[in-house]
């Protein structure tokens, strides 16, 4: 998927032409064709960096920094071809530990099985980088009165494994309406899915002494758009997604979330702070030996830690990370610094 942006300013593309002139020529090899140690021909290393191809994969949430990254490097460097898929956070750390990835998008953080999976495979190198922050809304119908803000414990009662079977809000919980509850939500390999799951569930769970994921009989989609338009189809709905993705969409309702210090509704600004409790920050791992093979990749890379930090992820609507968190994921990546 794809996203348009405006163009870049002259002296910002003036600016970024610079950046790949200076990676060009750190990168050329001061050897030519000359005969190595065991009297073979050594290989000419002529590549130009920025000329290639990326593929990405990964969290549909992280999908559209990604795409408006590449749009915004191609007005710039349109040698670069980027392909960026979005099946879910969970189905992008299979293909990027399988090697077929260059980069996976994610809206967790890489799981220690994964890992493991990236190792077995001698995907040894990889470099974490966050890029932004996101809140997961909760929603409902838009004409939906009788609710305005739920807490944790509601949620865990209507979405958490005690509410299977349950086809009303109040018999999940005694206080909510007598309504028709129908549920749409990520499946299971979304990173949206991971984080709601850990966020809001998992802690009730262990209280509770049950599993900590979510009820089995609800109407689950790796499709942001299905979802919607199922959270859209009933006054008396209940459905979760990417704040980013839900901020803007007709005929739903933005719910408050009290996860222990009252009601506070979903906007930027308590997103950034974290006041609202479902916040998660967005990241996107770096297989960094491809990178180092691949010209492309570091070069779109380069880009999106420096122009896509400073505006792809407020134009598709997420919250900007902090000057001190733009300048440790700078650093990250300039350092090439690998999770261990």
């Amino acid at each position: 998927m794809r996203y348009s942006t405006r163009r870049l300013s002259p002296l910002t593309a003036i600016l970024v032409s610079l950046v790949l002139l200076m990676a060009a020529c750190n990168g050329d090899s001061d050897t030519d064709d000359t005969d190595d140690d065991n009297g073979g021909s050594a290989q000419s290393t002529d590549d130009t960096v920025g000329v290639g191809e990326v593929f990405i994969s990964g969290s549909s949430t992280v999908e559209p920094i990604s795409s408006l990254v590449a749009d915004m490097l191609s007005d710039v460097n349109s040698d670069i071809e980027v392909t960026v898929d979005g099946p879910g956070t969970g189905d992008g750390f299979k293909l990027f530990c399988e090697g077929e990835a260059d980069i996976s998008d994610a809206s967790r953080q890489i799981k220690a099985s994964e890992k493991e999976a990236c190792l077995e495979n001698g995907i040894n190198n990889i470099i974490e980088l966050k890029v932004g922050i996101d809140g997961i809304a909760v929603m409902t119908g838009s004409d939906n009165t009788a609710v305005d803000c739920l807490t944790f414990e509601h949620l865990f009662d209507l979405i958490g494994p005690n509410g299977q079977g349950t086809k009303t809000w109040v018999e999940a919980s005694s206080d909510l309406p007598d309504e028709t509850l129908t549920i749409f939500g990520p499946g299971e390999e979304s990173g949206t899915f991971d984080s709601f799951v850990e966020i809001v569930l998992e802690g009730l769970a262990e209280e509770a002494g049950v599993e900590t994921t979510t009820r089995t009989d609800y109407n689950p989609s790796e499709n942001d758009n299905v979802i919607l338009r199922g959270i859209q189809s009933s006054t008396t709905s209940l459905g979760w997604l990417g704040f980013a993705f839900a901020v803007n969409a007709q005929d739903v309702k933005l719910l408050s979330i009290d996860g222990g210090e009252g009601c506070i509704a979903p906007t930027p600004e308590t997103i950034a702070s974290n006041e609202y409790p479902i916040s998660r920050d967005l990241w996107i791992y770096v297989n960094a030996d491809k990178a180092a093979a691949n010209p492309a990749v570091a070069a779109y890379v380069d880009f999106y830690t420096t122009e896509g930090l400073a505006e792809a992820t407020s134009e598709v609507g997420y919250v900007e990370l902090t000057p001190e968190d733009q300048a440790q994921t700078q650093s990250r990546w300039q350092n090439r610094t690998t999770i261990g």
